[in-house]
């Protein structure tokens, strides 16, 4: 994004040089052609960003005090600009000092402006419930004030501590509650004073989970790699993963699947209402239906789906309990009576599941991931191993959708499908999925 804006900056500086009015009062040669310097953003784009990581410009929280980014942020603007006139000087190009000034005063406020508007974004309450982490701190009575108090003097900090636990006590059936009860992304454990056997349960447990175990790993001493290490406010920290690491990839995903979800809602919106309208028609009560689901680390959010059954499904669940086909905490029925007859083709065609498109617009899922599963089915889940299911977002489809869907009816093949998933994750696989996806749907292959 900031590349972008350095290139935006250069043209809008050529434009103003170019501005007959301006050329008028300031007595200036003629304008200059843009096209001839096209050249340059090859190395003014990958240069840009470059400069600013340098300055240490991204080295800071997200919501930082204005004085993080303005002085670093000033200091990338010169220096890019002096580079830029020594480039052109190297090459015996006469561009005009006008153009230079123009370029670095208009970098500087363009991205100052998008840093105002993220800074607004990231305190936003839709932003603050997807950004903040919660961890359960583990460590010595001790090392526990410690830690606190190091979060305390950074009110900033995404970290949020729902729960601590004496080492002496943190033991996996005393940790797991606590998991589950929070919906947690990770363990924080402080390791001074640590006995690696109760260390490594704890690690077992958090990947068993599918959370992150962060290791507060002072014994080390300070001089430790950043390339094998993170660092907890200044204290070296291993960090442990069972899900996708953080990646360029990661950023792609998040962009595809709002742009995706936007453009589909936007495409498919004629075809809601016609949807919306067959449903009135056809049976009453209301046109959506809305359930608690668990999200990331079991997080629950509001699900939405076209309404495909009797508003009193729910209720008769119980009555058909007995007839439920597949193992495990999940229920599903072949000729599942409470469907209605349009809701039969919304299911064949997964139709009923298109208004979740709001769900990945709200971050609450992705286009692609495990299926999300109703609160009360995870927690009856009788192996801890399924939950790192929920490790990552949950998605409108995932292997399970193309490799058999319905026609599976053992629960723990399901989640082996979803677990291989997030073990192989890449941007390639997505998008192998989604186009394996359409001609799923489109035939209604599986479908129940």
């Amino acid at each position: 994004m900031d590349a972008c804006l350095f290139a935006v900056s250069f043209w809008v500086a050529l434009e103003l040089r170019s501005n007959p009015a301006i050329i008028e009062f300031l007595h200036l040669p003629p304008p200059i052609s843009f096209d001839a310097f096209l050249w340059f953003y090859l190395v003014l784009i990958p240069a840009s960003p470059l400069i600013l990581e340098w300055q240490g410009f991204y080295n800071r929280p997200l919501v930082a005090p204005r004085r993080a980014a303005i002085w670093p942020l000033f200091k990338a603007c010169l220096i890019t600009t002096l580079s830029m006139i020594l480039v052109l000087f190297f090459f015996r190009l006469t561009i005009g000092r006008s153009v230079m000034i123009w370029f670095g005063a208009v970098s500087f406020v363009l991205v100052l402006c998008k840093e105002e508007i993220m800074r607004w974004a990231y305190t936003s309450k839709l932003a603050q419930a997807q950004y903040r982490r919660r961890y359960v701190l583990v460590g010595a009575p001790e090392e526990l004030r410690r830690m606190k108090k190091d979060l305390a003097s950074h009110p900033d900090s995404s970290v949020q501590i729902v729960a601590e636990l004496d080492l002496a006590e943190a033991t996996a059936a005393k940790l797991i509650p606590l998991l589950h009860e929070h919906s947690t992304n990770g363990v924080i454990a402080s390791a001074r004073h640590i006995q690696f056997d109760r260390l490594e349960e704890i690690i077992k447990t958090c990947e068993l989970e599918g959370v992150e175990a962060w290791v507060v790993a002072d014994f080390f001493g300070t001089q430790i790699s950043r390339a094998s290490f993170d660092e907890f406010y200044g204290r070296p920290v291993m960090v442990f993963r069972s899900a996708p690491e953080a990646s360029w990839q990661g950023v792609i995903k998040q962009v595809i699947d709002v742009v995706g979800a936007f453009l589909l809602l936007i495409l498919l919106s004629p075809f809601f209402v016609l949807v919306a309208l067959l449903i009135k028609l056809t049976s009453p009560g209301p046109v959506l239906f809305r359930q608690q689901r668990a999200g990331l680390n079991g997080s629950p959010f509001t699900m939405y789906k076209f309404r495909t059954m009797v508003t009193n499904a729910e209720q008769m669940k119980q009555e058909l309990a007995s007839l439920n086909e597949m193992s495990g905490p999940v229920f599903k029925i072949a000729k599942d009576p409470r469907v209605t007859a349009f809701g039969r083709w919304l299911r064949r065609t997964s139709v009923d599941e298109f208004p979740q498109l709001f769900n990945v617009l709200r971050s609450e899922m992705s286009l692609v991931g495990p299926r999300p599963l109703p609160v009360d089915e995870v927690e009856r889940f009788d192996d801890l191993a399924h939950r790192r299911r929920l490790s990552v977002k949950p998605g409108l489809t995932c292997l399970w959708q193309i490799r058999g869907r319905n026609q599976i009816s053992d629960f723990r093949e399901w989640v082996r499908l979803d677990l291989e998933y997030i073990d192989n994750w890449s941007l390639w696989l997505d998008l192998k999925i989604i186009a394996r996806t359409i001609p799923v749907v489109l035939f209604g292959k599986g479908a129940k």
